[in-house]
């Protein structure tokens, strides 16, 4: 087993892409990130497919690339798999497994007798001699992992894996690459937009925003803990950013407020998740009649969720989550006047 080191600094245009990522010989890394952020610019330099300007990865004590010197991509030990399998159509699915042993100089026999137990591993062994066109979306990602794992990388790098499957088929998925990452002690960084991707197979989570880290560490603390919007956003939080002074937390110029005794002085944001809030409409006048933090605000947009609606409202941006009898009851639209409150022991503080 081999650790994963890099230092990526890349221009394009306007963007910037300057990033550290280290995996543990044998550990899983998720990186996650906004649309933009850099995240697939990332697995391509590592894959040797983009070319550095400054920084440098390595594998191990292994140099692939640094500024003016880099190893090609079939040099370096590294498989890459995407959303698409990229099944060769024209072969069976063990010739498919086999492709890279015998690139390496197998034998076909051999090739194929290894191919055939790393079909059984990912439960397709019965689909050896089938072609990718016979296959379902699962079946061929599964044999697309069989089939990057099968030449021993020192790397696998996955690119949003699950993101082409239905919800069901990415579940069963998920659940059989995570358990073949834990038996092949293979290192791997998988590019995901999705939280349970990374809590079901990640060991580290990396935040990648506007080309820079901005925060990582175990999955659960980041989580947990997330230090910006973007990963209040991924964790399924709300984040308000306030002050604390004088034991009181307040936010959106004191309009909302909360005790924060036994916090710091100074910037603190709080934390909840969007289930603790509560909304009613409201015309005008202050947020009295609750026993928790209220305060005004209003709708600023509203969207559908599989549970119901997410009424999303400003000053400070709060989302509220209403089932569909309590949204039809209410009639809210943007611009509304809404009274929004929260229950106390929901909120979390963080400096």
């Amino acid at each position: 087993m081999r650790g994963l080191d890099v230092r990526a600094v890349v221009e394009r245009g306007a963007f910037r892409l300057d990033a550290v990522l280290t995996a543990e010989p044998g550990s899983t890394v998720a990186v996650m990130g906004p649309s933009g952020a850099g995240k697939s610019t990332l697995l391509e330099i590592i894959a040797g497919l983009v070319d550095l300007q400054e920084g440098h990865v390595r594998i191990g004590a292994r140099e692939l690339t640094e500024p003016g010197r880099t190893l090609a991509p079939r040099q370096r030990g590294v498989v890459m798999l995407g959303q698409h399998p990229h099944l060769f159509p024209h072969l069976t699915v063990c010739d498919n497994v086999a492709f890279g042993l015998r690139a390496r100089g197998m034998s076909r026999a051999a090739a194929r007798r290894e191919a055939t137990e790393w079909l059984h591993r990912v439960d397709t062994a019965d689909l050896a001699m089938r072609y990718p066109r016979h296959l379902s979306g699962g079946q061929q990602q599964r044999v697309a992992l069989a089939r990057a794992l099968a030449t021993d990388p020192a790397v696998l790098l996955l690119d949003e894996p699950f993101t082409a499957l239905d919800p069901e088929t990415s579940s069963g998925v998920r659940a059989m690459v995570a358990e073949r990452l834990s038996a092949a002690h293979t290192t791997t960084v998988v590019v995901t937009h999705d939280a349970v991707d990374a809590a079901a197979l990640a060991d580290r989570l990396v935040l990648l925003e506007q080309g820079r880290v901005t925060q990582s560490g175990d999955v659960r603390e980041v989580l947990t803990t997330p230090s910006t919007a973007f990963g209040a956003t991924v964790a399924g939080l709300e984040r308000v950013e306030g002050r604390v002074r004088g034991g009181v937390w307040t936010a959106n110029g004191g309009a909302f407020s909360l005790p924060a005794r036994g916090a710091r002085e100074g910037r603190c944001a709080a934390l909840f998740p969007p289930a603790s809030v509560a909304l009613e409409p409201h015309s005008d006048g202050l947020a009295e009649g609750h026993d928790d933090a209220a305060w005004i605000a209003r709708v600023s947009r509203v969207e559908q969720t599989p549970a119901g609606v997410r009424v999303h409202t400003s000053q400070p941006d709060v989302a509220v989550d209403l089932d569909i009898a309590a949204y039809t009851h209410h009639r809210l639209r943007t611009g509304a006047s809404v009274r929004v409150w929260i229950t106390r022991d929901a909120v979390r503080l963080v400096s």
